[in-house]
């Protein structure tokens, strides 16, 4: 008892008490927790549970377990945060991150706490529908699921999403493709049972084929629905306002007179899509170098009065080169007017060329988007691309003209000069099949839409083809502007509209069907990312893969080793750099390992690409 009086009596040994009271608390709550229990089973037996009450408990257990591993990732990111604090390199925005952690967090547990079935928050874990709801493919979920704000994706999860999708349609490119071997060879049989086999390939190929849309199709819906498009959307817009406020710094200097500019003429000996290209480069280069670009247009083959009476200026104060010495490139970093050559005669050749993207942004492009340099290039064309007031007017009479609105799928399809010397022959029944699959992806939970196509191209026989052929489309096209795409009439006032028209609307389309040998098809697919947060998988190419004139090498890195299958093959290791030259679109790729300096083919879906990146000047704070 003396014993006791002085534990309790004594302030010294608080820490002694508070211990006993916790014990005595606990094995008090421990007793009466045992007691229910027993008395429990003993009325109505230890499987007397109800279905309900299982399912309740079993949902409340499996609601612990998820709070709990949230709260040891929380306390996990709350030591970082600290440690951080304690050595003074918490910044505002983490802290502001860490509130809304917590807030959220202390919320989603008082929620729990206090309604014993009430279901935790699914943004907590990611859960993006509820059982039993409906997903509907071509048009918006019935409720809206775009995420919190704050609320971002990994780095993994964001490039995992995306190679599934990537992948879904390589493995569709290898069966389909060799599946059509083995019927070819069958076909050419003429006995009952090569009849049956062929027609049983026929139907494995059909129901394979609705597989593969259904994938596609839950892969767009998993998009929409992961909680993270509010971000994405957010991301997007700020990246590009950025780049676009840096541009706009860098054509607008203070002192026109005393910065360094470099000269860029437009009119090089090819094509307006090919001079797109070329005009972006010089951006490129000027961006790179924090040179103010002054293009020369005067003369333009395809508008003599020059870029200015059909774009806006690329500069609002600065228009020439003025009355400094010009040194054509590279010159030295104090030349305060230098002459860029075309991309094909630059000599040295800079790392920021493209492929690569800006090192300060790239962390953030990889995030967010499929194709960082497509991303990069759309931003210049962004720039570059805006409208006098009679261009725009032209544009948006030629769209109502046409009747154009969506869903609609761009389709280009180049022929004249092109055929036979930079690419093969496409039927139009080769552009319609991916159409057609690209409309039965949206319908595939029996959704109905109009099939629409826009149609451009050089040959005004395509059109009227199409029309043809293919009588349930709704084709919009303008044959008059086809036939003014020849290239006898090709550099005149009135071609330059139809061509940067269809360009306009290619890019606005859902979806777009071409071959990527073609510069407009490229530009179009260019200008398209400009418009959605991620559009690096709405296209589909009939020849090559995306590619810049005159790019550096495009190179992907092998995460899955290869065993090569024959003598056409590459040896890959994990971590071999490919250096691509194409793709077949039969679950193969054609490129040269720069480790072994092989050439052949290789599984596409065994690498992922390199982002290739360059250090360039960050303009700082624009």
């Amino acid at each position: 008892m003396l014993l006791v009086r002085q534990l309790f009596g004594t302030s010294a040994y608080s820490w002694v008490r508070a211990l006993i009271i916790f014990v005595f608390a606990w094995m008090v709550l421990l007793f009466v927790f045992v007691l229910k229990l027993t008395i429990t089973q003993g009325s109505q037996g230890p499987l007397s549970l109800t279905t309900g009450e299982s399912e309740i408990n079993t949902r409340r257990i499996n609601q612990a377990l998820q709070l709990l591993e949230h709260t040891r990732q929380r306390n996990e990111e709350l030591k970082l945060l600290i440690d951080e604090l304690m050595s003074e390199q918490l910044d505002k925005q983490s802290a502001q991150k860490l509130i809304q952690r917590l807030e959220s967090d202390a919320q989603n547990t008082n929620r729990l706490m206090a309604g014993g079935d009430a279901l935790v928050d699914p943004a907590l874990f990611d859960v993006a529908q509820a059982d039993g709801e409906a997903a509907t493919v071509g048009s918006e979920p019935k409720q809206e699921l775009g995420g919190q704000a704050g609320v971002e994706p990994s780095l993994e999860y964001e490039l995992t999403r995306r190679r599934v999708q990537t992948n879904i349609a390589e493995i569709w490119n290898y069966f389909s493709s060799e599946l059509g071997k083995i019927g070819r060879l069958v076909a050419t049989g003429s006995n009952g049972s090569g009849k049956e086999l062929e027609q049983s390939i026929q139907q494995v190929l059909l129901q394979g084929a609705e597989h593969k849309r259904s994938l596609l199709s839950d892969m767009e819906q998993l998009r929409r629905v992961d909680g993270y498009e509010a971000w994405r959307e957010k991301e997007s817009n700020e990246l590009s306002d950025l780049v676009q406020r840096r541009l706009h710094h860098l054509q607008n200097p203070t002192d026109c007179q005393t910065a360094r500019k470099l000269v860029c003429k437009l009119n090089k000996g090819c094509g307006y899509g090919c001079q797109l290209h070329h005009v972006v480069y010089c951006f490129i280069v000027a961006y790179a170098t924090e040179r103010t670009l002054i293009l020369k247009s005067r003369g333009w083959r395809y508008h003599k009065g020059g870029w200015e009476e059909v774009f806006r200026p690329v500069s609002n104060s600065c228009h020439d080169a003025g009355t400094a010495n010009a040194y054509n490139w590279p010159g030295k970093s104090n030349t305060q007017v230098l002459v860029l050559p075309i991309i094909d005669s630059l000599m040295p050749r800079p790392p920021y060329l493209p492929l690569a993207v800006p090192e300060d942004l790239a962390p953030r492009l990889k995030r967010l988007h499929g194709d960082p340099i497509v991303w990069w290039v759309g931003q210049f064309l962004k720039y570059l691309l805006r409208p006098q007031t009679a261009t725009r007017d032209f544009l948006n009479a030629g769209m109502r003209n046409l009747g154009w609105e969506r869903p609609i799928v761009g389709v280009h399809v180049r022929r004249t000069d092109k055929v036979g010397t930079e690419a093969a022959f496409h039927g139009i029944e080769e552009y319609m099949t991916h159409v057609e699959d690209y409309y039965r992806t949206l319908e595939i939970n029996g959704t109905t839409v109009v099939r629409r196509i826009f149609l451009a191209s050089d040959d005004a026989h395509v059109i009227e083809e199409a029309r043809r052929k293919y009588p349930q489309y709704t084709i919009i096209g303008d044959p008059e502007v086809a036939r003014m795409a020849a290239v006898s009439t090709r550099y005149t006032g009135t071609a330059l509209n139809g061509i940067i028209l269809d360009i306009h609307l290619l890019s606005m389309s859902d979806y777009v069907v071409c071959t990527f040998s073609s510069q407009v098809c490229r530009v179009a697919y260019e200008i398209m990312q400009t418009m959605y947060p991620d559009a690096a998988h709405r296209f589909k190419s009939l020849d090559d893969i995306y590619y810049y004139g005159g790019q550096n090498p495009h190179n992907r890195r092998a995460v899955i080793a290869h065993k090569p299958r024959s003598h056409e093959d590459l040896q890959l290791k994990v971590g071999d750099l490919v250096s691509v030259a194409g793709n077949h679109w039969d679950g193969n790729s054609k490129g040269k390992n720069t480790r072994t300096n092989q050439g052949g083919l290789f599984p596409s879906f065994k690498v992922v690409d390199k982002v290739e990146t360059a250090k360039l000047p960050l303009y700082a704070g624009i």
